[in-house]
């Protein structure tokens, strides 16, 4: 019987696509916001663009309630990875979660305080007595806007602190309700877009706060390194073409989500500030490292503001092993 030459080399390529299907590992990600915030576009780029899956990775993205919530599903298992701020794992850690950071996504603060320029805030002392506006009193927001305050010599009582949610904080900003917040690039750039004349002033030079960073337990970590580690790399490699050229990520991140669809120019804004803001780092090799100095520098003040009882060894919170090759 006459067998076709091609036979056996379609055979092997068959097998080729189903061995590459086979390898692809199942990761859940658990955002801590809604996922279709401009924060998490380096992830949906990465996505788009098939990094993840150049890593052997099958992605699947889900949609959690705040970071501390996160964490809490990384550490029982019920999601693989998840997002948080650098500081989560101190705060989650002291509960007896076993999570820590595996990348810090920038080398700068997420948050900022941006102040109507009505209110004339010239310095975090003329916070005393003014609306703010944070995203809840169990956030991030929240606690670097106590650190600001302490830098003043202002405690929690001397501002009229308001937890108003993520749509609040921006449309209270633009109705004039709030006088300032603590809060993300992209809300200080929809106060903004709205006509508002606003002063943002970073905090990095009194509180030591951090960016987004990627969370994993301990279990993941020890259990599946390969996959921590190519999910990590793959999301840098977004973070690196967003620094790029912001115009094109912002191309491709609104290609990825449709609900900004036709609204390239203000995403483009947005990865702008975070370029600026959040992703700046000393050296490029220092994207996605923690710092352990830093980090105990958080966890004192944590501490002495009882915002956790019980100091952890800073050396559990975060690893820099999955970053690099």
């Amino acid at each position: 019987m006459f067998r076709s030459w091609k036979t056996p080399l379609m055979a092997a390529a068959l097998c080729t696509v189903a061995f590459a299907a086979q390898a692809q590992q199942k990761l859940v990600y658990l955002f801590p916001a809604a996922d279709f915030l401009p924060a998490f576009a380096p992830f949906h780029i990465a996505k788009a663009k098939g990094y993840y899956k150049q890593a052997g990775l099958d992605v699947e993205f889900q949609v959690g309630k705040g970071g501390a919530d996160v964490a809490k599903q990384v550490a029982v298992g019920n999601a693989d990875m998840g997002g948080g701020i650098g500081d989560t794992p101190i705060i989650v850690r002291a509960n007896g979660l076993t999570v820590k950071g595996v990348a810090l996504l920038g080398g700068r603060t997420l948050t900022a305080i941006t102040a109507r320029k009505d209110a004339n805030v010239k310095s975090f002392a003329d916070l005393k007595g003014k609306k703010i506006g944070v995203l809840a009193f169990q956030d991030t927001t929240y606690y670097n806007l106590l650190g600001v305050l302490k830098s003043a010599n202002l405690g929690k009582d001397d501002a009229n602190i308001q937890a108003v949610g993520p749509a609040g904080v921006v449309q209270l900003m633009i109705s004039g309700d709030l006088q300032a917040i603590s809060g993300v690039p992209e809300w200080t750039a929809a106060i903004e877009a709205a006509g508002i004349a606003v002063d943002v002033f970073d905090i990095e030079s009194v509180f030591p706060a951090m960016a987004q960073a990627i969370l994993a337990s301990d279990k993941i970590i020890a259990e599946r390194p390969a996959a921590v580690k190519g999910f990590v790399n793959a999301t840098l490699k977004a973070i690196r073409e967003i620094m790029a050229d912001p115009e094109a990520a912002s191309k491709a991140y609104v290609a990825a989500v449709p609900q900004h669809a036709g609204k390239e120019k203000a995403m483009e804004a947005i990865m702008r500030r975070y370029v600026t803001a959040v992703y700046a780092h000393k050296t490029p090799a220092d994207l996605g490292k923690f710092d352990a100095e830093r980090m105990a520098k958080v966890q004192k003040f944590y501490v002495d503001n009882a915002i956790v009882q019980t100091a952890v060894p800073i050396a559990d919170t975060f690893t820099n092993a999955m970053i690099g090759n």
